[in-house]
């Protein structure tokens, strides 16, 4: 009788995050290497610099600083572990965007732009309503729902010339991004509105939300991670991207979603209104690169420049690796965005503590993109192991029988 040999492997789910996992060893390692061949052509730098330089990219967010003595210390550092979870905010939620575009068969590419066109609602709303009138609760779930519909809106011209014109959503896309960060610029420089006239040395600044007492509840993260930004904006991302996931997976619409994603034109021989589903598609993911941006500037510790042409938010395009990197997983889009995030401290423990500066991480996120976005090639190699793996161990069993 033939024995059979089920594994882990053998589902779909597990070579998914087994090609994740190898896209991010590969990253780590590529940039090990970058840190010792750095080292070897710097006069400056030593074996003792390069050992440091390998672990603080490992290990640099249970980085504490140096001894006295110069050396290393590690432990639990609340402070890294806070931002860190501070800075996931976003990309939480412009991974979730790209995700629910990439489920339904598009690229949003025009995260950015759906980021800035949300910046300019949530910080408009947040700073012109007045607290003594409104309460401050208030002001911020009108800011947050603002900026979110701003995204929306955003979101929904790519969807819309993608349905109605057929023209590509990348074109459209990239279309909206640089006509947001023209206009949101136009928006502050022009009113100056908002401008912080507090601090001389800020003059293109806007006013932080906490200027008009608009912030996010701490929710008590501030005494577990004390002197980090964080608050109350990582529960808030979870708690999103676990209701994406029961849209997307156990609702009628999420069903219909895909299903256009997977052929818009069976969809619609199917009875599914495509065009409406594309619409909604962006504007959902609008929504949701929106929302990203609102709970980052309602932190209340982050002031906005608006001098935005001069380049689009690297947050808004960071979402793109985060959800390649969770397969389009809104549950693993979690869990990648806090990594992408761990990279930029990594990133800031490399400049603070030795010669080495932060473009390293920069390498480490690019290898992890270009392979994620290869994660395809990386499965069918997993599984032509496993395939020759079970020819071998049938065909043993097979000459055992035949022996016997």
């Amino acid at each position: 009788m033939r024995r059979k040999t089920g594994t882990l492997m053998e589902r779909e789910g597990a070579r998914t995050v087994a090609a994740s996992l190898i896209s991010i060893l590969i990253g780590l390692l590529v940039g090990s290497i970058l840190i010792v061949i750095v080292g070897l052509i710097s006069p400056n730098l030593g074996l003792s610099s390069m050992g440091e330089g390998i672990q603080l990219v490992l290990f640099g967010i249970f980085s504490t600083g140096r001894n006295a003595a110069g050396a290393l210390t590690w432990g639990f550092n609340p402070q890294n572990i806070g931002n860190m979870l501070f800075r996931a905010t976003p990309l939480i939620l412009t991974g979730l965007s790209v995700a629910v575009a990439f489920k339904t068969g598009l690229f949003n590419i025009g995260a950015p732009g759906q980021y800035l066109m949300s910046t300019a609602a949530t910080l408009t709303l947040a700073l012109s309503i007045p607290t003594t009138v409104v309460p401050a609760p208030l002001v911020w779930l009108i800011a947050f729902l603002g900026g979110a519909l701003a995204g929306a809106l955003w979101g929904c011209i790519p969807g819309i010339v993608k349905a109605f014109l057929n023209i590509n959503e990348v074109l459209a896309c990239i279309m909206t991004n640089w006509i947001a960060a023209n206009l949101v610029t136009w928006i502050f420089d022009a009113t100056q509105v908002f401008k912080n006239t507090v601090e001389n040395t800020k003059s293109g600044y806007v006013y932080k939300t906490a200027y008009n007492g608009v912030e996010t509840a701490k929710l008590g993260l501030d005494k577990l991670f004390p002197g980090s930004q964080v608050n109350g904006g990582i529960l808030i991302a979870i708690l999103i991207a676990v209701g994406v996931y029961i849209l997307m997976n156990k609702t009628t619409l999420g069903y219909q979603l895909k299903a256009c994603g997977a052929n818009r034109h069976s969809a619609r021989y199917a009875g599914i209104n495509d065009k409406r589903n594309i619409v909604l598609s962006m504007a959902i993911a609008g929504a949701l690169a929106g929302a990203g941006a609102a709970l980052y500037w309602l932190a209340g510790n982050t002031e906005f420049f608006w001098n935005t042409y001069q380049t689009l938010p690297a947050t808004g395009f960071n979402g793109i690796p985060v959800a390649l990197l969770a397969a389009n997983n809104p549950i693993a889009v979690i869990f990648t965005g806090v990594f992408m995030s761990m990279l930029d401290i990594v990133g800031l423990q490399l400049t603070k503590l030795t010669a080495y500066n932060e473009y390293i991480t920069d390498v480490i996120i690019a290898v992890i993109v270009y392979l994620s976005a290869f994660s395809l090639v990386i499965k069918m190699f997993i599984s032509r192991r496993r395939k020759r793996k079970t020819a071998a161990a049938d065909e043993s069993g097979k000459k055992g029988e035949d022996a016997a």
